[in-house]
């Protein structure tokens, strides 16, 4: 099999002298030269968030300020990355939480492994965990990063519920007398 070869044209004078190329790279230049700039200066000036953006998950309590989480383990299950763990408690039989059986005795949430994909909130059956519109989580050390229960109650805070679930439901006789 033969190999055609193939003859290149002469180069011009001004190919030969790269002025084409010199000129288009500074039209480039200048062009962007008298833009507006768009650079942030971060910590003082914060991008706007969307409406549906996936943060930061953290731990809610309800408009009483009782901790939601009934560590059902579910978060813990569905997390791709095995970033939640949880460690069940049980809860004494008395008080206002008579009715509920066990809550997170330990929750954690490693930062490092979160791939913010939101199935723990999407999963969570009592709506304990939210996804915040924290987008810088940082720290010096890796222990930093792995958020406990008590950084999670702080970072979430309290979030209105429609539904009071964690009130205890009233009996049937309960109901009949109120009336």
């Amino acid at each position: 099999m033969a190999i055609k070869e193939i003859e290149r044209k002469p180069l011009s004078l001004a190919e030969k002298t790269y002025l084409p190329q010199i000129v288009s790279g500074l039209k480039i230049t200048l062009k962007n030269i008298f833009r507006p700039t768009i650079t942030l200066q971060y910590p003082e000036e914060r991008p706007e968030i969307p409406e549906n953006y996936r943060g930061v998950p953290t731990l809610v309590k309800d408009p009483n300020g009782r901790e939601k989480c009934v560590s059902c383990q579910l978060c813990e299950f569905v997390c791709p990355p095995k970033a939640i763990r949880i460690t069940p408690g049980e809860l004494d039989g008395e008080g206002e939480n008579a009715h509920v059986e066990k809550g997170p005795q330990e929750f954690e949430v490693n930062m490092l492994r979160c791939i913010y994909c939101g199935y723990c909130q999407e999963v969570c059956p009592e709506e304990a965990i939210w996804l915040q519109d924290v987008f810088s989580a940082s720290g010096y050390t890796r222990e930093e990063l792995v958020y406990k229960k008590d950084k999670l109650y702080e970072l979430g805070g309290t979030l209105p519920d429609n539904h009071y679930k964690w009130d205890k439901k009233k009996s049937a006789e309960e109901a009949g007398n109120a009336h």
